[in-house]
Order: C-alpha cells, then sequence, then structure tokens
C-alpha cells in the first residue's frame, strides 16, 4: 500500500501459497475489498481456501486474471516468465514470504525492454508485446522493504517462543536426538496465556465433570 498507493477495492489479487502468511494476506485482502485468488500445491491448503471462500487455481490461470500478486510460499520462482507473458499491463508483483527469489527477476529482467524506477520501491518492467509488470520492493519481503514489519505486539510471541525454545534446549540437554522438533505444546499455550493476560483477556477453563468427559472414551459417539 505504502509503495503504489493502490486502492485494492475491486482489485483481482492473486496469493501464492495459503499457510500462515497467505492466510493472512488473502483475509486482509478480502477485507480491504478485493477478489481474492489463491494459487497452491498443497490439497490440503487448497481445500481449505476453497472452504474459506476463495477461488483456487493454478498459477497460470490467475496469471491471466490478476491485478496484483503476492507471493507467500517460501519457495523459489513461484512467478516465471511464462507468467509474466500473459499479465494484465500494469499488473503488480510482490513477496512477502521469502528471499527475492519467489519472483523469478531475472528472467523478466532478461526478457524486458526497458525497466525503470517509478516510484520510492517501485520498478516497471517494460515488455515486448507493450505490455508493464510492476515489481515492487526488488522482490524483496514487501512488508520490509516497503514497511516496517510487523508490530511489536506480533514480534513480543515470536521472540517469547525463541528464547523458550533455547530453555527448553538447555533443560533437556542430551535428551533429544538430532532432527527437528516442535515447540512444546505448553510452550506455546503458556505464551498464549500470558498475551491474553496481558491484553486484558480472560478465557474459560473446563469444568472437572468436562474434563473428565474430554478424555474418556466411555461417553459420547
Amino acid at each position: 500500500m505504502r509503495a503504489t498507493n493502490v486502492l485494492l477495492a475491486g482489485k483481482n489479487l492473486v496469493v501464492a501459497g495459503y499457510g500462515w502468511c497467505g492466510k493472512g494476506t488473502a483475509l486482509r485482502a478480502r477485507g480491504m475489498g478485493a477478489n481474492v485468488i489463491v494459487t497452491e500445491i498443497d490439497p490440503v491448503r487448497a481445500i481449505e481456501a476453497v472452504m474459506d471462500g476463495f477461488r483456487v487455481m493454478p498459477m497460470a490461470e490467475a496469471a491471466t486474471l490478476g491485478d496484483l500478486f503476492v507471493t507467500v510460499t517460501g519457495n523459489k520462482h513461484v512467478i516465471r516468465a511464462e507468467h509474466f507473458a500473459v499479465m494484465k499491463d500494469g499488473a503488480i508483483v510482490c513477496n512477502s514470504g521469502h528471499f527475492d527469489i519467489e519472483i523469478d527477476l531475472k528472467a523478466l529482467g532478461a526478457e524486458a525492454t526497458d525497466v525503470k524506477t517509478v516510484r520510492n520501491f517501485t520498478q516497471e518492467y517494460r515488455l515486448p508485446n507493450g505490455k508493464s509488470v510492476v515489481v515492487l520492493g526488488e522482490g524483496r519481503l514487501i512488508n520490509l522493504a516497503a514497511a516496517e514489519g510487523h508490530p511489536s505486539a506480533v514480534m513480543d510471541m515470536s521472540f517469547a517462543n525463541q528464547a523458550l525454545a533455547c530453555e527448553y534446549l538447555v533443560k533437556h540437554k542430551g535428551q533429544l536426538q538430532p532432527g527437528i522438533h516442535s515447540i512444546p505444546t505448553e510452550v506455546d499455550r503458556e505464551i498464549a496465556r500470558l498475551k491474553l493476560q496481558a491484553m486484558g483477556i480472560a478465557i474459560d477453563s473446563l469444568t472437572p465433570a468436562q474434563l473428565e468427559y474430554i478424555n474418556s472414551w466411555t461417553s459420547g459417539t
């Protein structure tokens, strides 16, 4: 928004990837009136996007429809030369999921007949077909390149996770096998509890009878 001052309402906004970042992007874009299209490679995430009310299709199809594109996959070359070739004139592309390789800028640059900066964080690539593609923030994380990243009220939870994960490793030195370990559920729950408390938000607790019921297999269906 800062890089373009474009109105999202009524625009087709393509979100590549429907993980946590993609879900947040799609939700916020819909809240600002955009018509959101999601592209995915994971059938579970794709069906989640469908059930959340978004259109889902391959990037080859979405490339012809999108006015704006946001990549949030964590992979490389999600938007490639064949996609640039069929985009609308003036289509805007940016990345908020990974390094500056989610958008294949080398391919775009090799194809472009002219590249110029039209405003801060905004470069226009003119293609041989006469159309242009606008790239924001040189393909780098746009929420950092053209804005200020996440608010401190979000980052405090991320840093709490990192700190308590380190503490968990120290306390369990020699007990964990080499590999990838998820942060223990109790750590996540404690961080969420403390954050709610700091925000002045209270939630319910299970009664003894409810706790017994959900841990039992003798009742219910």
